[in-house]
């Protein structure tokens, strides 16, 4: 059944659409809470990388790997860690020319 079709099973009497395919699990995949509490590895990993750089490294290999194609609702947090390791990438290679030059 298409989205915009009506039901015609006998209990709803055609007033009702589907909105969920139940005995579809692949409609059903993302109805499961993210890790780390909710909030996602990408997310969790931006907030920790405040504490350990590396983290956001580590989260910018998950995203260059296209760990997103798991969960799509992960690639927000994984592009926030890529824009922080690019950021810390920067600061840290002028900090470092200008000590050294």
């Amino acid at each position: 059944m298409n989205q915009g079709e009506y039901c015609d099973c006998k209990d709803c009497r055609g007033k009702y659409t589907l909105i969920h395919d139940e005995e579809d699990p692949r409609v059903l995949k993302f109805h499961k809470p993210l890790p780390c509490y909710g909030c996602g590895i990408g997310w969790c990993s931006l907030l920790l990388g405040c504490l350990c750089p590396l983290l956001w490294y580590i989260a910018t290999v998950l995203y260059f790997c296209k760990y997103y194609n798991r969960d799509p609702r992960e690639r927000d947090g994984l592009v926030a860690c890529v824009f922080a390791a690019l950021i810390c990438t920067v600061a840290i290679s002028i900090t470092i020319a200008v000590i050294f030059l």
